[in-house]
């Protein structure tokens, strides 16, 4: 660990509760209003006068941890139909700007539905009813986003069949003239319904993108509980990129974010030649499936059950104590060796230094093994480093595929701001 004394480098504050543990109303207030309305994650796409009539129920139910997933998830619906039910009428009468703001906003509410994971029934649904929403907002926009369905040419029994992504891909990209491609892993809870808000930014820079889910969340089809999975899931991956005549193969980089950065870390080691960089924000490789460490995330800086949602995601169900148990044989990327490859693509780690979802330990760690690593980290902030993270990595982007830009007028195609 980072600290001396063998302690993590947050340990004066692990034992903390944060406010929004204690009820919903909490967590609006001390967490979520903010970002709602600026229109920023988890809202993107959204507007916080979406949530006030589920909100106000919500807090007048009293809803607090231990959630029931399903009665929190319904508690969404009504808004969300009516939100989409407004984007088919627009639709209907022609009005395409119209739909499309108001499918994407009917998406957003059916993502803090199943928020952080779609662990029961309702929630699975709401998933499902999201997805649609989502991408008939995203396709009916001036430069439309794309869903393929890759082939995973190299799953095992248990595995899917197709990797469903995002993809844009500029105007003007061909063989002739191809285009750098950055691929987008998300997170825990971020999927790719909602990371898509990346892509029109980085086509205005005329980079293509591609946003898919890590093993365990959304539709990825790699097996949740296998180490090796990701390995397998990214060879189908680089397979296809490499049939894609308008993409430059010799600038293809990932940009991970939180929980996607344990899968950019493995990445960069097990492909590395098939990679220009890698970024990984806001991510782990060791110290984040320590027990002692999981036994305090429940309470600390995500909004929800962290150690659980994560126990679900690596194929665990609700057994969060055998995950704690396992987690860290099976899954730590020093223990297997990874860290410690010879090769490694140019590996970029940023995080924020408070960080209390993923240690910052962690980036301490792969520091001092293997090949050489590039690191940032930013002072006194929690996960993922927000959002001074964000300038370091468009810089670092920029530099390695030769575009002359400014950060800052891309970050400003992410934030929401209803027309309608």
């Amino acid at each position: 660990m980072a600290a001396p004394g063998g302690k993590f480098f947050i340990a004066e504050n692990i034992k903390k509760t944060a406010a929004h543990h204690e009820s919903f109303e909490q967590l609006w207030e001390t967490k979520w209003k903010m970002p709602a309305n600026m229109g920023v994650y988890p809202f993107m796409f959204s507007t916080a006068k979406d949530f006030q009539p589920v909100v106000s129920e919500l807090v007048a139910k009293d809803f607090k941890e231990p959630y029931n997933w399903d009665d929190y998830a319904r508690m969404y619906f009504p808004q969300a139909e009516s939100l989409s039910n407004i984007a088919a009428e627009a639709e209907k009468a022609g009005e395409i700007e119209k739909a499309s703001e108001y499918y994407l906003r009917s998406s957003a509410v059916y993502r803090i539905s199943r928020f952080p994971a779609p662990r029961s029934a309702e929630q699975r649904k709401a998933w499902s009813l999201g997805k649609e929403a989502a991408l008939k907002g995203l396709s009916l926009r001036p430069h439309p986003v794309k869903e393929v369905l890759v082939p995973h040419s190299h799953k095992i029994e248990g595995e899917g069949d197709v990797i469903p992504i995002y993809h844009l891909l500029p105007e003007g990209a061909s063989k002739e003239k191809p285009v750098p491609l950055v691929i987008i892993f998300t997170g825990l809870d971020g999927y790719r319904t909602e990371l898509a808000v990346w892509m029109e930014g980085w086509r205005q820079k005329g980079v293509a993108t591609v946003v898919l889910e890590i093993p365990g969340t959304g539709d990825c089809p790699a097996l949740a509980s296998d180490p090796t999975a990701p390995d397998r899931l990214y060879s189908s991956l680089f397979d296809w990129v490499a049939q894609q005549e308008g993409i430059a193969q010799k600038k293809v980089a990932i940009w991970a974010f939180s929980t996607g950065g344990y899968y950019a870390i493995r990445v960069a080691h097990t492909h590395a030649e098939k990679l220009a960089g890698v970024v990984a924000l806001g991510g782990g490789c060791h110290h984040m499936f320590d027990p002692e460490w999981l036994s305090e995330v429940n309470h600390l800086e995500y909004p929800f059950d962290l150690a659980n949602t994560l126990a679900y995601k690596w194929g665990y169900g609700d057994d969060i104590e055998k995950f704690k148990a396992e987690a860290s044989d099976k899954f730590s990327l020093l223990k297997d060796g990874t860290l410690d490859k010879p090769d490694c693509a140019r590996l970029l780690l940023v995080n924020g230094t408070e960080d209390e979802i993923f240690p910052i330990d962690d980036y301490y760690l792969a520091l001092q093994h293997g090949a050489p690593k590039e690191a940032r980290f930013v002072p006194g902030t929690k996960h993922m480093g927000e959002p001074m993270s964000f300038l370091i990595i468009l810089k670092w982007l920029y530099k390695l595929f030769d575009i002359q830009a400014d950060p800052v007028k891309q970050l400003q195609t992410l934030p929401f701001k209803p027309k309608y």
